[in-house]
C-alpha cells in the first residue's frame, strides 16, 4: 500500500530534481555550497533530509538512500531493518510511527493459538529490491575513455543476462534470483526472522519483478523484458486487489474460514489450509500432501474472494513453489490474480 504521504514525497522530490536539472551548466558547481547554506539551520528529524525546492527554499523529504551499514534493529512493527536509518526512512515513507524496539533481528513472538499468515512480497519489498539492483548496476557503468570504450547501462545488463542465461535467451526466476544474489546489498532484505523465510521472500520478490515486464506471461524474461524491468526510467505500477466489486490497497487483509489472505502486488495471496470447522485457528505446522485443497475447496475460495474470477492460479514460479513446502508456518500459498 502506498500512503498519501509517500505520493507527496515522490512529487516533491521530483520538483527538487527538476530544479536541479535546470541548474546544470556553469552554475551547477555552486549547487552543493548553496544547498549547504540554505539547509544550514534546518533540522529535519530522523528519516528525513533537507532538500532545496525550485524556489530555493529548504524542505524536508524522506531520506532517498541510507548507507548500507549492517547494524540490524527490530522495529516496533515487528520488522527487522538493516540499520536505524532504514527504520526511520521506512517510517517516513509509510507515514507511520515506528520506533526501535531493540538491537538485532526481531525475535519470534509465540502465542497459544498462532494464526498462520502467507509469506508475501509487498510492492514496497518489490520496489526496494529493484532499487538496490539498479543502484548496483549503475555503479558498474564505465564512461568512455580517451583510448578505450566504456560500458553503458544496457551493456552492463547484457553482460549479466548472458552470464546467467542457460542458453535459451530467457531468464527464468531461478536464473534471475542467482543474478540478484550476486550483490550482497540487493540480497539483504530481512523482513522475517529466519533465513529460510527470507530466502522465500527474495524468490517471491523476483517473481514480482518478472511479472512487471513479462509481456507474454511465460514467467521468463527476454533481454528486452529484462531491460524494461530494470530500467531506471520505468515506474512500476501500483496494483490493487479486487474483492466484491471493491478495490483494496497493497497490504490489505481478509479471511476465508480458517485461511488468511493478503493483498500483495495486485493479487490476493492466501494460506491453503484445510479447515475442519469455521473460524478455526490455522495450526502453525507443515501440511502433508494428502491435505491439499480439492477443486471444490479452491472454487469456494474464488467465489468468496473474487466472484468475477473463475479460476485459481498458483502465480509463483517452480522455484518458489519448491521453497513453500519447506516453510513450517506456511506450507502453501495460493495467489488469486486481482483483475
Amino acid at each position: 500500500m502506498t500512503p498519501i504521504s509517500t505520493r507527496v514525497q515522490v512529487h516533491r522530490r521530483k520538483q527538487v530534481l527538476v530544479w536541479k536539472e535546470a541548474k546544470l551548466g556553469p552554475a551547477a558547481a555552486e549547487e552543493p555550497r548553496s544547498k549547504s547554506k540554505i539547509c544550514a539551520n534546518v533540522f529535519c528529524g530522523a528519516g528525513r533530509e533537507c532538500a532545496v525546492t525550485e524556489k530555493g527554499e529548504p524542505t524536508c523529504l524522506c531520506i532517498e538512500q541510507c548507507k548500507p551499514h549492517k547494524r540490524p534493529v527490530c522495529g516496533s512493527n515487528g520488522k527487522t531493518y538493516l540499520n536505524h536509518c532504514e527504520l526511520h526512512r521506512d517510517a517516513c515513507l509509510t507515514g507511520s510511527k515506528i520506533q526501535v524496539d531493540y538491537d538485532g533481528h526481531c525475535k519470534e513472538k509465540k502465542s497459544e493459538n498462532p494464526a498462520a499468515s502467507p509469506v508475501v512480497c509487498y510492492q514496497s519489498d518489490r520496489d526496494e529490491l529493484r532499487r538496490r539492483v539498479i543502484q548496483w548496476l549503475e555503479a558498474e557503468i564505465i564512461p568512455d575513455g580517451w583510448f578505450s570504450k566504456g560500458s553503458n547501462y544496457s551493456e552492463v545488463l547484457d553482460k549479466y543476462f548472458k552470464s546467467f542465461d542457460n542458453g535459451d535467451s530467457r531468464l527464468d526466476s531461478t536464473e534471475f534470483l542467482k543474478f540478484v544474489e550476486q550483490n550482497e546489498t540487493a540480497v539483504n532484505i530481512t523482513t522475517y526472522m529466519d533465513q529460510e523465510t527470507n530466502k522465500l521472500l527474495r524468490g517471491l520478490c523476483v517473481d514480482a519483478l518478472i511479472e512487471l515486464s513479462d509481456e507474454n506471461a511465460d514467467w521468463k524474461l527476454s533481454f528486452n523484458e529484462f531491460l524494461k524491468c530494470l530500467s531506471p526510467s520505468f515506474n512500476p505500477p501500483e496494483k490493487k486487489c479486487a474483492l466484491e466489486d471493491e478495490t483494496y490497497e497493497d497490504g490489505a487483509e481478509t479471511e476465508v474460514e480458517c485461511n488468511r489472505c493478503v493483498c500483495a502486488c495486485g493479487n490476493w495471496v492466501c494460506t491453503a489450509m484445510t479447515c475442519e470447522g469455521k473460524n478455526e485457528k490455522v495450526p502453525g505446522q507443515r501440511r502433508h500432501p494428502e491435505q491439499d485443497l480439492t477443486e471444490e475447496e479452491l472454487a469456494r475460495y474464488v467465489q468468496e474472494l473474487q466472484k468475477h474470477q473463475v479460476s485459481v492460479e498458483l502465480g509463483t514460479s517452480a522455484y518458489t513453489k519448491s521453497l513453500l513446502t519447506r516453510i513450517p508456518s506456511v506450507s502453501a500459498t495460493w495467489r488469486l490474480p486481482g483483475r
